[in-house]
């Protein structure tokens, strides 16, 4: 059964399309029928993360609108066979977007591919409701740090209150995925530990993604880190998510934040009290989900 999944977050740059780009080229590696769909109206960017921005001819409105068939408008992508996308307007607006136009191509794109990837714009307006609306799943997009953090919190109750799902009375899945993570800058106090966004948000775990200078290269290079052929750490972790998220067994790797030499007790006491400072930051900030 086809399965359509919103990638979301709330705040924008936290990486959701390269993850949208990444997990789907992954997955269509498999032979799955995987459609990657950019849903950023007039601020289209999965195209260049796919290196199709130059094919562009027909996208998502045209076919929404029904000045375009949906064979015309999908780009097939030429290194992997069963990956295609659906490009966003980068000359029109989110307003052009209807419930039944998005819809219609939800359907349409179900009764073609396995797997539909929607590319969530920033924010909670409504191109980002619309993103999520039909979705049976979402892969909720997370950098290790509070403002981050708290969106995403934001879009995890919009998931369960402006869905079809649930106002069916249903649910849609959700899967945290943590980006840009550096166990170094972790371990020193300067940005969250993966157990404090876990404790904050209370979803399961996609996958951690480290901070990598690959990953920009392949954004700027129009191929995803996990189909031209990169071995780093990063291109691993979102090969393990994919297949996390297909339901397959893979291991989450971090680097061990805890592993540190002996401490003085006087370091001991001051980790001791920044911890409670941070504590009280996230008891401030998130409530009930930080205690």
């Amino acid at each position: 059964m086809s399965k359509v999944i919103v990638v979301t977050s709330g705040k924008g740059g936290v990486g959701k399309t390269t993850s949208t780009a990444s997990i789907g080229a992954a997955i269509a590696q498999s032979g799955a029928r995987v459609c990657v769909v950019d849903f950023d109206v007039g601020l289209r960017n999965l195209d260049l993360i796919m290196g199709a921005e130059r094919r562009v001819v027909f996208d998502f409105i045209n076919v929404a609108n029904g000045d375009a068939k949906l064979a015309q408008a999908l780009i097939r992508d030429k290194r992997v066979e069963t990956l295609s996308l659906l490009a966003a307007s980068q000359t029109r607006d989110k307003d052009a977007l209807t419930d039944g136009g998005v819809e219609r191509v939800i359907g349409e794109l179900r009764e073609k591919f396995d797997w539909v990837i929607c590319d969530s714009p920033a924010g909670i307006e409504r191109g980002a409701l619309l993103a999520m609306r039909f979705a049976d799943k979402a892969v909720v997009v997370t950098n290790p740090e509070i403002s981050s953090v708290r969106d995403s919190d934001r879009i995890i109750g919009l998931l369960d209150s402006k869905t079809r799902r649930a106002e069916g009375g249903d649910r849609v899945d959700k899967q945290l995925l943590i980006t840009r993570f550096d166990a170094g800058r972790s371990k020193r106090g300067e940005m969250l530990s993966v157990a404090d966004v876990l404790e904050i948000l209370s979803i399961p775990l996609l996958g951690v993604i480290p901070e990598s200078e690959e990953i920009l290269r392949a954004s700027n290079l129009g191929a995803p880190v996990t189909i031209n052929g990169s071995a780093s750490p990063a291109a691993r972790a979102y090969r393990e998510a994919a297949l996390r998220l297909v339901g397959e067994p893979a291991p989450i790797l971090v680097l061990d934040e805890k592993k540190t030499e002996k401490k003085t007790e006087e370091k001991a006491e001051k980790k001791t009290e920044k911890r409670s400072e941070k504590k009280t930051l996230l008891n401030r900030l998130f409530g009930w989900r930080a205690a």
